[in-house]
């Protein structure tokens, strides 16, 4: 199964750490906010929150003027949760190639107003396991 591309950042000054390099605190959060909004839309729930997120492996760093794009895809849904598989990745404009800078898999729950976790609905896990 392929990933879908979520979003596209550009790498701006204020995003480097000490050492010129995207922050990796930068990168999570945009991981984590494009990721919800993808959990929300796969999941048919505005009611999706983190509730994990696995080892992340930062093979590369991106630089200043790169773009990052944030890839992911639906690997699992549970009675009350879902997970998938994340990919960031820095685009060469010059080159049209990408360089995998962060490989993880984050875990949301969907959740009613009080914060209680509730099930995914059946429509959803009947459109995952279709594929």
């Amino acid at each position: 199964m392929a990933m879908d591309l979520l979003v596209t950042h550009p790498v701006k000054k204020l995003d480097l750490g000490f050492h010129g390099n995207l922050f990796g605190g930068v990168l999570l959060g945009w991981v984590d906010s494009a990721v919800a909004a993808y959990a929300m839309e796969k999941c048919h729930s505005q009611n999706m929150i983190t509730i994990a997120l696995d080892q992340c492996v930062f093979k590369k760093p991106a630089k200043e003027k790169q773009l990052v794009k944030i890839y992911a895809q639906m690997i699992k849904v549970g009675n009350t949760s879902a997970t998938f598989q994340i990919e960031a990745r820095a685009f060469n404009v010059f080159r049209g190639d990408e360089v995998v800078l962060l490989v993880t898999n984050m875990t949301f729950v969907r959740i009613d107003d009080e914060g209680i976790p509730i099930p995914i609905s059946e429509q959803v896990k009947r459109i995952f396991n279709s594929k």
